[in-house]
């Protein structure tokens, strides 16, 4: 019996968060986001996985468009990444990841926040409850 917890896309999430440690030990904190977004983007390209970079998705409300918003990345059209450099993750990290998985039909995110001594990161995983 194993110890670690059976995360959807674990394979996938693990590689990610991989990606972002390689980059946190090499960078450290204290740069802007865009630093570790570009740093996340080779390293993702280093290690083979498809991904989108800075999508811009409709958001609608009652099939009605309301606005649109963009996704820092989207790792093999099934973890969406959120990358923060802040001095910590706060609820409302949490509740904007909540509301792309929801508003984007996905299950599967990370929060990867740079901005920390140590890369903090929190897998956020939305139950699929919509019409399709």
């Amino acid at each position: 019996m194993s110890n670690t917890p059976d995360f959807k896309y674990k394979n996938l999430t693990g590689a990610i968060i991989g990606a972002a440690m390689n980059i946190h030990s090499e960078l450290g904190n204290g740069f802007r986001e865009v630093v570790y977004h570009r740093s996340m983007k080779h390293e993702l390209a280093i290690q083979r996985l498809s991904f989108e970079s800075e999508i811009t998705m409709p958001l609608y409300y009652k099939d009605i468009k309301v606005g649109s918003r963009r996704v820092d990345l989207l790792v093999e059209r099934k973890v969406l990444v959120e990358l923060k450099a802040v001095s910590e993750i706060n609820n409302q990290h949490i509740s904007q990841v909540l509301n792309y998985l929801k508003a984007y039909k996905l299950e599967v995110a990370l929060l990867l926040n740079f901005g920390e001594n140590s890369l903090t990161f929190r897998r956020i995983a939305q139950l699929k409850n919509y019409k399709n």
